[in-house]
């Protein structure tokens, strides 16, 4: 047992380290790149453009009809009056 673990960790050792590589060096090749010159003078001011037509004004919309009046509720019958009924109110504190 003691055997296999030493024998696993220097497996992992050895496959850890063989996919070490170093990068290739590449050379970037020379661009030259031109420079621009100066600028040169500014040009003539152009023509100014013609004004567009102004649009026509959109119709007016028609107003809509009324509606009908509805008709009324019937009404209810007339309560009694209450004759013996007492009320009695708390004195204030």
């Amino acid at each position: 047992m003691n055997y296999s673990i030493v024998i696993s960790a220097a497996l992992v050792a050895l496959s850890l380290s063989a996919c070490d590589r170093p990068a290739a060096v590449v050379t970037p090749a020379v661009v030259t790149v031109p420079v621009p010159g100066p600028a040169g003078p500014t040009g003539a001011t152009g023509s100014t453009g013609s004004t567009g037509s102004v649009g026509s004004t959109g119709a007016t919309g028609s107003t809509g009809t009324t509606g009908m009046t509805g008709d009324t509720g019937s009404t209810g019958q007339r309560g009694a009056t209450g004759g013996d009924t007492v009320v009695i109110v708390p004195p204030a504190r």
